[in-house]
């Protein structure tokens, strides 16, 4: 049987380093899947090394997960955040580093998702060949985007599109900014599919793009290294990163 999850990271055509890092494996009992793309700021190492943090992190968390999912996610993000912080304050040479995060639990046995986010990494959910944002872009762009007030084209060509308002490493106390970690849950019925995405991929191929390449009938290795062969087409100015997550479950069929 094929493998309903595949994650794929591409440095692009410019940037001499790969600072995006990204999970995409089944958790321990192999119950839930963990679908997480995580991108590195600061230049040099410093983004590699916070993005390797917060993976860690996640991944400590999250391998047997329990309880509150929602709750339990944005623990792992908050301790991936105070592991970052604590690197700036040790290391000189990384006191500028922070990262961007988007996070995903995926219980297929009950068909249900669960996200975390921070930044301008990004949620999609392909359902009937329809693609919809989940997450929210924390940035000035973003919210001008997402209000209606730039159009899709103008936010992918904003001069300012990079500028972000929120980040793992910015010294914020995230415990006491109850909002300052997006979280959310929804339904993921058979048939749906999750793509998790670093902004090498979002400021580089449209949304109809992306959803041309995500509805052909072909693997999701397939589709992930179609988006980094058109990321890369388009000129591939960023680090590029996807993770895909099929639900593969048949539907219920109804008796009239």
């Amino acid at each position: 049987m094929e493998k309903n999850y595949f994650g794929i990271t591409d440095t692009g055509r410019v940037r001499d380093n790969n600072e995006d890092t990204f999970i995409a494996e089944k958790t321990i009992g192999e119950q839930y899947i963990i679908a997480c793309v995580i991108d590195g700021v600061g230049g040099y190492s410093g983004g590699e090394i916070a993005a390797d943090i917060a993976r860690k992190s996640i991944l400590q968390h999250l391998s047997k997960p329990s309880g509150d999912f929602i709750n339990l996610m944005k623990l792992a993000v908050i301790d991936a955040d105070g592991r970052i912080m604590k690197e700036k304050q040790t290391v000189k040479a990384h006191e500028n580093m922070a990262c961007v995060i988007t996070l995903a639990l995926i219980d297929l046995n009950k068909n249900q998702f669960y996200y975390a986010h921070v930044g301008d990494t990004r949620l999609y959910l392909l359902r009937d060949k329809s693609l919809v944002k989940i997450s929210k872009d924390q940035s000035f762009v973003g919210f001008m985007e997402d209000s209606g007030r730039l159009t899709e084209d103008q936010a992918m060509r904003h001069p300012k599109r990079n500028e972000i308002n929120k980040a793992l490493g910015f010294g914020v106390n995230l415990t006491a900014q109850d909002d300052y970690i997006e979280t959310g849950q929804s339904p993921f019925l058979p048939g749906d599919m999750l793509l998790l995405c670093s902004d090498g991929l979002s400021d580089m191929v449209n949304k109809q793009d992306i959803t041309d390449i995500l509805i052909k009938n072909s693997s999701l290795e397939e589709k992930g290294a179609g988006l980094i062969e058109v990321a890369n087409k388009n000129g591939g100015l960023d680090n590029i990163t996807v993770v895909l997550v099929n639900n593969n479950n048949q539907a219920l069929q109804h008796e009239a």
